[in-house]
């Protein structure tokens, strides 16, 4: 019965319902279609084949899983911790509370950051980040931390980076010592670019993934094959991280 209601609530995702119009377009093109003229039916075709092969669960697991797979083991730490950086992963303005508040990407890194401050007995947890909100990231992630009892002679903010090789360039810039041990906070398919990042500057740096995008499945075959919103997000989140390593790889030659 459970497994009927999580197809039936599948069925009612956005994608899933575009995917099935796109479907009953491409059977009405192939139907009526005209001699010599396939083309909107092959556009047609591969949009589908698209959207439908981004939007289930074994694509969008994989991505992550090629990004992730090194980071689901504890870190090898050769030196103590001294600095926690946590990389920003979003805030957003909200008027009617003339406030600022982390997406739940930065929530997650910032309490990962906290835990690994304390775990580590590190001397700094470094909030970093610029952002587009009213208020930069990193200020609004270190009023974040003090509210949950980091101590503010502890609390650093990097307030001017916007992206990942901006906050290597301004921990450089703050830290002097580059042998000083450096964990890095982010989500876990982000850390392979930002660790090659910060070891650009740094020779001791600790790579502290907060979450994780892959899963190890425990939905039936059914709605793992069910084209879904979430897995959508998921795989364009993982492309656009792609596209940004190899973004990196071509300005560092």
């Amino acid at each position: 019965m459970e497994d009927l209601y999580a197809v039936c609530k599948a069925f009612t995702d956005p994608v899933f319902i575009i995917f099935i119009l796109l479907t009953f377009a491409l059977i009405f093109c192939f139907l009526n279609r005209r001699k010599n003229n396939n083309v909107p039916l092959l556009f047609l075709s591969a949009a589908i084949l698209l959207l439908y092969g981004l939007s289930i669960e074994p694509v969008a697991n994989y991505l992550a899983y090629s990004l992730e797979k090194d980071y689901f083991h504890p870190p090898v730490v050769k030196k103590p911790v001294e600095v926690i950086i946590v990389l920003g992963g979003g805030v957003h303005d909200i008027n009617p509370l003339n406030s600022s508040f982390v997406s739940e990407t930065s929530a997650a890194r910032l309490l990962h950051g906290v835990e690994m401050l304390n775990k580590y007995g590190a001397k700094y947890l470094i909030c970093a980040g610029k952002g587009s909100a009213g208020t930069a990231e990193g200020e609004v992630m270190a009023r974040e931390a003090l509210k949950i009892g980091v101590p503010k002679e502890k609390v650093r903010i990097d307030a001017q980076s916007n992206n990942t090789w901006e906050h290597a360039v301004e921990l450089n810039k703050m830290l002097a010592d580059k042998n000083i041990g450096v964990g890095i906070v982010t989500s876990g398919y982000h850390m392979k670019r930002s660790e090659r990042e910060f070891k650009k500057f740094f020779n001791n740096v600790v790579p502290l993934p907060a979450s994780y995008s892959y899963t190890s499945s425990t939905q039936s075959n059914i709605l793992k094959y069910l084209p879904q919103t979430a897995r959508l997000y998921k795989t364009s989140i993982m492309l656009r991280e792609f596209i940004g390593s190899v973004w990196y790889k071509i300005k560092s030659l």
